[in-house]
Order: C-alpha cells, then sequence, then structure tokens
C-alpha cells in the first residue's frame, strides 16, 4: 500500500529512502497514541485550578498539561523508540541498510550471533537508559 507513495514522495520504494516513509507511517499513530494517554492522565484538579486561576487554553496546555505529562511522554517515547529499533531492524532486513542489514551481515551471515545479540542489547538498554533518567528527574 505505501509503495506508490514512497516512490512519489521519495523517488524510490527500496533502500533507505523507500524505507523512511512506511517507517514514519508505522511509528507516528502510535507515538501520538502514546502522547495522548500521556496528557490523558493529567489531574482534572489541576486543570481546573489553572483555569480558575485565569490562565488561557494555551497557558493550560503549556503549563499543565506538557509540564506535568513529561515523565508520561518520556516513557511513551522510549517505547515508540524501541520499537523503532525493531521496525528498523526489520527494514534493514530487506535491503534498507541499518541494524537490520548489520545484523543479517556480521551475525547471521557470519554465524556470530553475539554480534547480532549485542548490538540490538545495547542499543535498546541506551535508550531505555536514558528514557528512564528522563522520567525518574521529572516525576514529582
Amino acid at each position: 500500500w505505501l509503495i506508490p507513495i514512497s516512490r512519489a514522495i521519495m523517488g524510490t520504494a527500496i533502500n533507505i529512502e523507500g524505507a523512511i516513509i512506511p517507517l514514519i507511517v508505522g511509528t507516528v499513530p502510535f507515538l501520538s497514541r502514546q502522547i495522548e494517554s500521556a496528557l490523558a492522565e493529567t489531574d482534572k484538579g489541576m486543570i481546573e485550578a489553572a483555569t480558575s486561576m485565569g490562565i488561557r487554553k494555551i497557558g493550560i496546555i503549556f503549563r499543565v498539561y506538557l509540564r506535568e505529562g513529561i515523565a508520561a511522554i518520556a516513557r511513551g517515547t522510549t517505547i515508540t523508540m524501541i520499537s523503532l529499533v525493531g521496525l528498523t531492524a526489520m527494514a534493514g532486513a530487506v535491503g534498507s541498510g541499518g541494524l537490520g542489514d548489520f545484523a543479517i551481515r556480521y551475525g547471521h551471515d557470519r554465524n556470530m550471533m553475539d554480534v547480532t545479540v549485542i548490538a540490538v542489547f545495547i542499543l535498546v538498554s541506551i535508550i531505555q537508559v536514558i528514557g528512564n533518567i528522563v522520567v525518574k528527574k521529572n516525576k514529582h
């Protein structure tokens, strides 16, 4: 379904350029839903208090929703980025380069599964640690 769209926008449906549009289409709705859930967790009492203090709607968005939702947004972003690692690995397995290409070329083809496991594990661990740090610093 996305091949004609990738060709129209990127000029090709293969390699790295061809994988960008499907990765965006696969990731943006997921991230949007994660952020929506994070913002929905905001305490209604805080919104009421901000409204009663005369803060306009744009102020409520930036001063209440986004400030109170930073930890939950960071958790959702971390989940999305780890999911994106998996998606790019699959895209690389079919010819777009990147992590999937590295895992197949150096791990599978050379029968060195430790290379594949370490590459993916380290990348996911780094993303998870950074996400946990952001959450911990912004949690009340």
